[in-house]
């Protein structure tokens, strides 16, 4: 048994001071008075008067696409792709990670290697097989279908039938709507540095190309939902812009809106019965990199549940401490946003998510230093898997 004392214990609605946290095997067992006169500890972690938080869950990240494909031409080696990225997750105090790999149609802007099928599924196959094997951290598949991808409707059943989706979503970057309703932040974003393409037929062209492409149906979008909530697999929807589309959206059978482009879709989304979900980069930066809503206005308005990386995992330890101190948001609250709500959303709060007894041992000792909050140790099923102190 692992006694962790001296820690300010973050649980769903309060901060415990006074109190040690037991680890048996890979679960919280219990919260005792003190280590004197506990039977069976075996190791007694000093936290110090740090705060003890869940293991933070990231339900959307594509930051995996980085460590396996660094540059356009230069590919790594998937497993130790893995392995590097899973070190420095930890690091960011990560212990779920919901790998973000998009499923997109090979066109004229899709130039990442990773996204084509053969390489979604030789990453997803890789992701069921590291459990058996050495790893840090639990690490999740999230894919994302572009629904512009005819081909993908078939390959994501068989997929979900084998148990390689953990996470399903719809995206359309189609511009002129959702992530890209504003043209010229298309351009800037998509087009202008895949210039060599828009030599060809200019932009007029690529919105008419657009314009005309053939999409998934509503049948088989709510096929996959259904199949997917059938395998225990929640479903998100991507850059929602309309009340209209959300509308539809419920009707498909989504459970999650994935960054809401306004504050009147993110309060939409809620009114539904959505988990919403937004960026911790955009906390950091002030707002969306794409000019759409700020996700510090979506938490002070009460319509976003779930705070995500995105593409900097981290980002989000970072947010949950800046909107404690900055905006005055209960620290509980914060970090439920980046544990507790994601595993609601990903239906594993039974086991993940909160430090309650009974539930796995997935913790983080974390410290402010300086003014941003660093992780001494993590905890992974009651395991350290990471140990460091900073020094002066």
């Amino acid at each position: 048994m692992i006694a962790i004392k001296n820690g300010r214990i973050v649980t769903p609605k309060q901060v415990i001071e006074d109190k040690v946290l037991l680890i048996e095997d890979d679960r919280i067992v219990d919260f005792a008075n003190g280590v004197n006169g506990v039977s069976g500890v075996e190791r007694v972690v000093n936290a110090h008067g740090r705060y003890v938080m869940p293991g933070i869950i990231d339900v959307h990240s594509d930051k995996i696409e980085h460590y396996i494909q660094p540059r356009p031409t230069s590919q790594i080696d998937f497993e130790f792709g893995l392995k590097v990225c899973e070190r420095d997750l930890l690091g960011a105090g990560i212990t779920t990670m919901y790998h973000s790999i998009a499923m997109a149609k090979c066109g004229a802007f899709e130039k990442s290697p990773l996204r084509m099928t053969e390489n979604v599924q030789k990453l997803a196959d890789l992701i069921a097989n590291i459990h058996l094997r050495s790893h840090l951290i639990h690490h999740r598949i999230h894919l994302r279908v572009e629904i512009d991808n005819l081909e993908a409707f078939d390959i994501a059943k068989d997929m979900i039938l084998h148990g390689k989706v953990h996470q399903l979503s719809f995206m359309d970057h189609t511009p002129g709507q959702g992530q890209y309703s504003n043209l010229s932040v298309y351009c800037d974003a998509v087009a202008k540095p895949n210039g060599h393409e828009l030599e060809g037929i200019g932009f007029d062209g690529i919105i008419e190309k657009h314009k005309n492409k053939p999409m998934m149906t509503f049948e088989q979008l709510r096929e996959l939902t259904e199949l997917a909530h059938a395998c225990g697999i929640a479903v998100a929807s991507h850059d929602d812009d309309t009340n209209e589309k959300l509308d539809i959206n419920e009707k498909i059978g989504v459970d999650i809106s994935e960054f809401p482009i306004t504050l009147e879709a993110a309060r939409h989304a809620k009114s539904l019965g959505f988990y919403t979900v937004v960026g911790a980069p955009n906390i950091l930066r002030g707002s969306s990199h794409t000019g759409n809503l700020s996700a510090t206005e979506a938490i002070r308005g009460n319509c976003a549940d779930i705070i995500c990386s995105d593409y900097y995992p981290a980002a989000i330890l970072h947010s949950l401490f800046f909107m404690h101190s900055k905006h005055g948001i209960a620290l509980p609250e914060m970090v439920n946003k980046a544990t507790l709500n994601p595993a609601k959303a990903m239906r594993a709060d039974n086991d993940y998510g909160s430090i309650e007894v009974g539930k796995k041992a997935d913790l983080l000792v974390v410290e402010v230093l300086d003014g941003y909050p660093v992780i001494t140790h993590v905890f992974v099923d009651g395991r350290t898997t990471s140990r460091i102190e900073y020094r002066k």
